[in-house]
């Protein structure tokens, strides 16, 4: 049962990783895309991300709490250090890892001769691996349903965010085929996260609540410290906001009729 889990984590989460690949494929043939639509999809994709974190993740990981106390104040408890860890696990892992943003410039540790393009490479990396182990995280928990809205919903949110990640680097003078290779190789990290997620709460059931908000929280830092502030430029933030609302509810639908 344990391997048929991680079977499911694993395409579960490549095939969401695949989507920003499909995303991208408009950049490489049509170059790049509008300052508004690039900004509408991006909030496209914080809206399905924070929808999955609370319905597909919070919410999920308050009733597994159950198999660890029927006390609502310690399920609480649970919930909230899972959260607040994974939030503290990305930031740690972003002081470390030398990246760069495409708006905000570098961050973490000193970039010595790491060229640009890798620290592209590695930010994005760091952005599609907690998405990747919430789907994993979803399927370990033996809810194949839960797990299979989650591939969906994080699939449809890469297809915009490989859009804007693609644009972007169109747009600081890489070719379309770079740019489209990039955007594409980076969602390929995403299986290894929903591997590691799912062996990891498949060896107990203590720990599924403490992986489902943890994951929660992985997701809850990348969109408010990377996604929204990506948005906020340029004077077209409306447009961002519209695309949160959106892809929240889209995500919100997929939950409930899916999962």
């Amino acid at each position: 049962m344990t391997d048929s889990i991680i079977w499911m984590g694993f395409v579960g989460s490549l095939l969401a990783g695949l989507g920003t690949s499909l995303g991208a494929l408009p950049a490489l043939i049509f170059g790049r895309p509008g300052e508004r639509v690039e900004t509408i999809m991006l909030g496209f994709a914080a809206g399905v991300m924070l929808a999955a974190s609370i319905f597909s993740l919070i919410i999920p990981g308050l009733d597994a709490a159950t198999i660890i106390s029927d006390s609502e104040n310690i399920r609480a408890l649970i919930v909230v250090c899972g959260i607040l860890t994974g939030g503290a696990a990305i930031w740690i892992i972003h002081q470390l890892a030398p990246h760069e943003h495409f708006i905000s410039g570098p961050e973490g540790a000193e970039r010595r001769n790491i060229s640009r393009i890798w620290l592209f490479i590695i930010a994005i990396t760091l952005h599609n691996f907690p998405e990747g182990m919430a789907v994993g995280v979803g399927f370990g928990g033996g809810d194949v349903a839960n797990g299979r809205a989650l591939a969906l919903g994080i699939g449809i949110q890469n297809i915009p965010e490989g859009l804007a990640v693609a644009a972007a680097m169109l747009s600081l003078g890489y070719s379309r085929l770079r740019a489209f290779s990039v955007a594409s190789l980076t969602g390929l990290v995403e299986p290894i996260g929903g591997v590691l997620g799912a062996s990891v709460v498949s060896i107990s059931e203590i720990l599924l609540p403490l992986g489902l908000t943890f994951a929660a929280g992985t997701m809850l830092w990348v969109i408010s410290d990377e996604i929204i502030p990506e948005t906020h430029r340029k004077g077209v933030a409306g447009f961002g906001t519209v695309g949160i609302m959106i892809g929240f509810v889209a995500m919100m639908y997929l939950d409930m009729t899916l999962g």
